[in-house]
């Protein structure tokens, strides 16, 4: 049965914390809905009614372009383990990039990765919880490292001039890209094998 709350408890931060991936959901008044997958160690809670993602360039910004024509999102974790649950947080948020004024504040809260392009800033009026008894048992293999791997090998006038021409969603919202190549931990990537 679903339950709602007015904010995150400690019980709902330690389950996003144990989860290795989480979907986005957002929409514009027109166009497409857009559900994003989300992986690696880059999600925040930085407070009772505030989150926070970093974000990679990938093979579009349909997050980035709907947030700036409506605000709304919708996160989702699943527990693939044990308890069954399903926890969504509700609310708006914003894409804060490099060239914004709260980007190094905010930034101070994750570890940066190659091809971050932005961080989304999220105010959470509403969390719901649910059984999840639908929710396959799954187990983490591993992350895969293409993405951060393709990103690190990039060359950041190349990638800066990409990021630029991609200034609209697949439905033509505008999205402001990044102005600047961002290397992050290189160190991160070390070892890795693989993908």
């Amino acid at each position: 049965m679903a339950q709602f709350f007015d904010a995150i408890d400690d019980k709902h931060a330690a389950m996003i914390a144990a989860q290795p991936v989480f979907f986005v959901a957002t929409a514009a008044a027109d166009g497409r809905i857009n559900l994003s997958p989300k992986g690696y160690d880059v999600f925040r809670v930085l407070g009772p009614n505030r989150v926070g993602w970093l974000d990679l360039a990938g093979s579009g910004n349909e997050t980035h372009a709907h947030l700036m024509a409506d605000g709304r999102v919708t996160v989702m974790f699943c527990n693939f383990q044990q308890p069954a649950q399903i926890l969504r947080l509700y609310g708006t948020a914003v894409p804060v990039l490099p060239a914004d004024e709260e980007w190094n504040a905010l930034l101070a809260q994750f570890v940066l990765l190659p091809g971050t392009r932005q961080i989304f800033d999220m105010a959470v009026d509403c969390v719901q919880t649910s059984c999840g008894y639908g929710v396959p048992f799954m187990t983490l293999e591993g992350e895969r490292h293409t993405l951060t791997k393709l990103h690190a090998a990039a060359q950041p006038d190349e990638w800066v001039a990409k990021a630029a021409s991609r200034t609209q969603s697949i439905d033509g919202l505008p999205v402001r890209p990044t102005d600047r190549y961002l290397a992050g931990d290189s160190e991160a990537l070390a070892g890795t094998i693989g993908d």
